[in-house]
């Protein structure tokens, strides 16, 4: 089973900035989620916990799963460039993501969704087959793009719907890819 779990709530979540490679670790409501996350899932042996690079999802992962966490980077944050810690209101979008032709740095979001894909690939060829429970750690973007790899790209190609809120998971099998 594939337990994919969204990081607790930072500062900049709380005041509703857009967090990307220059967010903040959990403040305490985070550290709560995560714990609550360690209680829901308590009785759950993971054989893997592999997290986004950010220290956010390196401390909701280890909080949750009682582990070190691997880590990958291609579990990495959306790269949002220039827009990184603006708040969400004051931010020109293109779609659900920053403007690239105003906010210098914005990752190409096909690229993203290639590289998060990449790694559910590599994962599925890797235990596809097995009963391995497996915490992946991430970010609104990450926990939305795994949802597409299992569920499939919506036809206006909004990944984010898949994602789960601040302290949260949802779970997959492999075997149930629509990629």
């Amino acid at each position: 089973m594939i337990y994919v779990v969204r990081h607790g709530q930072t500062d900049w979540n709380k005041e509703g900035r857009l967090q990307g490679r220059h967010g903040l670790p959990l403040n305490e409501t985070g550290i709560r989620q995560a714990g609550e996350l360690n209680k829901q899932l308590a009785s759950i042996t993971f054989d893997y916990v592999i997290s986004s690079p950010q220290a956010r999802a390196i401390q909701t992962a280890e909080i949750t799963s009682g582990l070190p966490a691997a880590i990958d980077e291609r579990l990495d944050v959306f790269d949002l460039g220039e827009a990184d810690g603006i708040r969400r209101s004051e931010v020109t979008l293109a779609g659900p993501i920053p403007d690239a032709s105003i906010y210098k740095g914005v990752e190409d979001i096909e690229s993203f969704v290639q590289r998060v894909f990449s790694f559910m690939k590599e994962l599925e060829a890797r235990f596809g087959q097995s009963e391995a429970n497996i915490l992946l750690s991430g970010h609104r973007c990450t926990t939305g793009c795994i949802g597409a790899y299992f569920e499939g790209i919506l036809e206006d190609r909004n990944i984010l719907r898949y994602s789960s809120e601040n302290g949260a998971f949802k779970t997959y099998t492999f075997g149930s890819a629509a990629s």
